[in-house]
């Protein structure tokens, strides 16, 4: 049946006109933008998921600048370690010229002198930003280390970040002190080193039975273990040795005095077996440095093999040489930390003494500068490892977003041409749809 009033052809030919005008709306539209996802309307999931990466890229530009700040900052670091080596390197070397008695050993300690002066330039100098990290002085708690922002892990549940920790590695020459007089020393037990016997001298009597030694003197800490907790920043411990008898009768036995020679006061970052270690090698420099201790008696400090926080004694090994020593603890406000290098100022070449002893010394402080130096390079290794991963990672997400939200220009270009064609066929379509009511007309006449 033929109406003038319903066109059904027009109304097909123009609702598919329509749905080719949208399509090929949608078409340009991805053209112009160059994403086939490119608000929410378009695919709701996708453009979420593609909104979170693009986040993810954001925070990842962020962190790779604080990579490469933290490596600017650890390499300056470790070049100044380096720089440590070397100077001391020379130190050694002067040191050993020394050992020829037909020099002038003045001069030399002139050099010395020189040199340790210019290790105290190369780090004080040594520091990127404002941020030095061969130096750690500070009682701070946290100041021992650098965290720098390595990455940000997503999971199911939330984002966290994660840090890369560079510990400073001290190449001070400042001298550590402690004020031994103050009234806040306390006997070790009641503070951080803890037993009955460092309530009071313990007496080392010398040549005792094999079983009776060593002598556990002090825990450092509440009871023996790991020695991996944490003691604070300038805390100070000393050893005070009193009561030397028979051929350590002349032992100082000032205990003021002995305290300040035998000395250990913690940095940040230093755990319980540090400050045991510390203590240990103080009291084996004083008993090697001390004329008034004769070869062989044997007189040593140790870690403990079991208790890494255990302090052991070993007594005198000739009969009668007798001691007592005594650990005690002191406040942070009476306390100064002084640099790993400290030790180098005491260096002193002018006599065969000094420079037996100097000998002795330089060769500890090269491996702590070298120990500083390895330690620089392998966290700048890691941060630069973790730079290029980061960089990859970016390229990766990147790459993610372009697949689910970009457009493919060949495909879209093919369907343009083809949408341009279907239309003009819909006009077309639409327009001789149109005509047919006109051809009524002829059964009229």
């Amino acid at each position: 049946m033929s109406s003038i009033l319903t066109n059904n052809g027009a109304m097909v030919a123009l609702q598919t006109l329509k749905s080719i005008n949208s399509s090929l709306g949608d078409t340009q539209k991805e053209i112009s933008t160059g994403k086939s996802v490119a608000s929410a309307k378009d695919n709701s999931a996708v453009w979420a998921i593609s909104k979170v990466m693009e986040a993810d890229v954001k925070g990842f530009k962020g962190i790779s600048d604080s990579l490469n700040l933290g490596q600017s900052t650890v390499s300056v670091a470790r070049q100044a370690a380096e720089t440590v080596t070397e100077l001391l390197t020379d130190v050694k070397g002067k040191i050993v010229a020394a050992q020829e008695e037909n020099v002038d050993r003045g001069k030399i300690q002139t050099d010395i002198d020189a040199l340790r002066d210019q290790i105290s330039a190369v780090v004080g100098a040594a520091q990127f930003n404002g941020l030095n990290l061969l130096s750690n002085t500070e009682t701070a708690a946290g100041s021992g280390s650098i965290n720098i922002l390595a990455s940000l892990d997503r999971s199911g549940s939330g984002v966290t970040a994660s840090d890369i920790t560079v510990g400073k590695q001290d190449l001070g020459t400042s001298a550590g002190s402690i004020d031994v007089a103050s009234a806040a020393a306390v006997a070790a037990a009641s503070d951080a080193a803890s037993g009955a016997a460092n309530t009071a001298a313990v007496a080392l009597t010398g040549a005792s039975a094999p079983a009776a030694q060593p002598t556990t003197l002090a825990v450092i800490g509440q009871t023996a273990g790991a020695g991996t907790a944490a003691v604070a920043a300038g805390t100070g411990f000393s050893i005070e040795i009193t009561a030397g008898a028979g051929g350590l009768a002349t032992l100082n036995t000032t205990a003021t005095a002995g305290a300040q020679e035998i000395t250990y006061v913690a940095r940040d970052g230093d755990t319980e077996a540090d400050v045991t270690k510390g203590l240990a090698d103080a009291f084996n420099k004083y008993v090697s440095d001390n004329s008034a201790i004769t070869d062989g008696l044997g007189i040593a400090a140790a870690v403990n093999g079991t208790s890494a926080n255990q302090l052991d004694f070993t007594g005198a090994s000739n009969t009668g040489d007798n001691f007592s020593v005594q650990v005690r603890t002191y406040a942070v406000a009476d306390t100064t930390i002084g640099g790993r290098l400290e030790t180098l100022s005491n260096v002193d070449v002018t006599t065969q003494a000094g420079v037996d002893s100097a000998l002795t010394e330089i060769e500890g402080l090269i491996q702590t500068a070298i120990d500083s130096a390895a330690a620089f390079g392998s966290a700048q290794g890691r941060i630069e490892t973790q730079a290029d991963f980061v960089t990859s990672l970016n390229d990766a997400l990147k790459s993610g977003i372009g697949t689910l939200v970009d457009a493919d220009m060949e495909e879209a270009s093919a369907r343009l041409q083809a949408l341009q064609v279907q239309q003009q066929l819909g006009v077309q379509a639409l327009s001789i749809a149109n005509q047919a009511p006109q051809s009524l007309l002829s059964l009229f006449r």
